[in-house]
């Protein structure tokens, strides 16, 4: 692995993902550990894979990443949102794939805050009119 590295940032609810793209083989270490053991489900491995897959890119770079809040699926595709960012500083001609995939924008949706005299952030407290 080689010190010349390519940088995105990725986030996705409370989730950041910090991704450094290394030319190598083809492994992904996500906070010291390896993909397939920070996240033990198939569908979130194939999240994390889906921008080098679809560039056919996969093979050719060592991921590391550093991620941190949120929970498994918005870490998840805050990874994501991070490796499609990278990809862009190794070949901007990738822009046209990785943004007709959606994999560039930011996903703006977050946990809607809980309302006063409410019971959640739209939920109301059960009436009885008799």
């Amino acid at each position: 692995m080689s010190n010349e590295f390519h940088y995105g940032t990725g986030r996705r609810k409370n989730a950041t993902a910090r991704t450094r793209l290394y030319s190598g083989s083809g492994d992904i270490q996500i906070n010291g550990r390896s993909v397939d053991a920070y996240f033990p489900r198939k569908t979130l491995q194939m999240i994390v894979r889906q921008p080098l897959v679809l560039t056919k890119l996969a093979d050719q770079f060592d991921i590391r990443v550093n991620v941190q809040g949120g929970g498994v699926s918005g870490q998840a595709e805050a990874v994501r949102h991070g490796i499609a960012r990278a990809l862009l500083g190794i070949d901007i001609n990738l822009r046209g794939q990785l943004k007709k995939a959606g994999f560039l924008t930011r996903d703006a949706r977050k946990k809607e805050r809980k309302k006063y005299g409410l019971r959640g952030a739209r939920a109301r407290y059960q009436y009885s009119k008799r």
